[in-house]
């Protein structure tokens, strides 16, 4: 089976490659960027491109997108044409080609507005069920996205699944309050306890989500990192999170301290992962637990898979306020 990789020079899209390649398996990553993994020269809003690269594929991962660090750089059309064209020009190819496993990469944004609870509230407990409300562009057309998505299945049977991934990437925070409060290791470590995936674990549901698509059909998923907290936390987590850590994890002040590292004041969500634990078979090994882990252990808590990939951020043009132009 030849899977086509759309995205094939970015994080992720390059992720999976390089574990495809490993493995010994066929597969053909396609990206408007030359890379080492991109194996066709395009871009995805061209349909004549999309169409040509699907001969002799059974199974489309599509990584491919304009993300939330472009909404500053790019217009509300670019989203729409890469975005939504882009997913339905594959989506058309795919169907007309016989594909019989099609994978989304979407994202949490979807959620949008729904992820921040009112002051005083308690944290949100993020699960599929959650409704979405996006408060940006990317969050609007991974959406319209995920819906083209489920039509093609429902109208044509093509068996689809929407993952919805928390962060993996490796750059700074687009929050400048949270770049200047916290060393970039830190807040990120501390991101794995509610909201943060390591890319291996991302790979790892990618590829059980093209073997189990067709008996799915369709289905939606949160992908991101087993948390340890629970519904009877959330009160607790927007209201003393460090707290409610060291209570869970005697070790983790000790272990902190030893590094410099503060733990988060408070948490404002918990994403669920059970959907796509039980259902796909997905075991997620990167947790705080693996961070708490690797600090005894003197090592790196990211993946081996993460630091060859290693950033690649999202601009061509450096920026003289951090990463991003302006805060997104």
């Amino acid at each position: 089976m030849t899977i086509l990789v759309t995205g094939s020079a970015g994080h992720l899209g390059e992720a999976i490659l390089r574990t495809l390649r490993r493995r010994g398996s066929a597969a053909r990553g396609v990206d408007l960027k030359a890379s080492p993994f991109t194996d066709a020269v395009g871009s995805i809003v061209d349909p004549g491109f999309v169409r040509a690269q699907m001969d002799g594929i059974a199974a489309v991962i599509h990584t491919a997108t304009l993300h939330k660090p472009h909404v500053a750089t790019h217009s509300k059309q670019a989203f729409v044409d890469t975005n939504v064209t882009g997913t339905l020009n594959l989506l058309e190819a795919a169907d007309a080609a016989g594909v019989t496993s099609f994978v989304f990469t979407s994202t949490t944004s979807a959620f949008g507005s729904q992820l921040r609870p009112e002051a005083g509230q308690a944290a949100v407990w993020v699960t599929e069920e959650l409704p979405s409300v996006p408060k940006n562009i990317y969050g609007t057309t991974k959406l319209m996205a995920e819906n083209l998505c489920e039509l093609f299945f429902r109208e044509r049977g093509l068996p689809v699944v929407v993952l919805r991934t928390s962060r993996f990437f490796p750059e700074d925070d687009d929050d400048p309050a949270m770049r200047s409060a916290y060393p970039l290791d830190n807040a990120q470590a501390n991101e794995l306890l509610y909201r943060r995936l390591d890319i291996s674990d991302a790979v790892s549901a990618h590829l059980l989500a093209v073997e189990r698509a067709s008996k799915i059909g369709f289905g939606r998923y949160i992908v991101s990192a087993t948390s340890p907290f629970t519904k009877h936390h959330l009160a607790a987590l927007a209201r003393d999170a460090a707290s409610l850590v060291r209570e869970l994890y005697p070790d983790c002040a000790h272990l902190y301290a030893a590094h410099g590292w503060r733990l988060f004041g408070e948490i404002d969500r918990v994403y669920v992962n059970a959907r796509a634990r039980r259902e796909l078979g997905w075991h997620p090994e990167f947790d705080f637990a693996w961070v708490l882990n690797s600090l005894r252990e003197g090592r790196d808590f990211r993946s081996t898979l993460a630091r060859e990939v290693g950033a690649k951020g999202y601009h061509d043009t450096p920026f003289d306020d951090g990463p991003y132009p302006v805060a997104t």
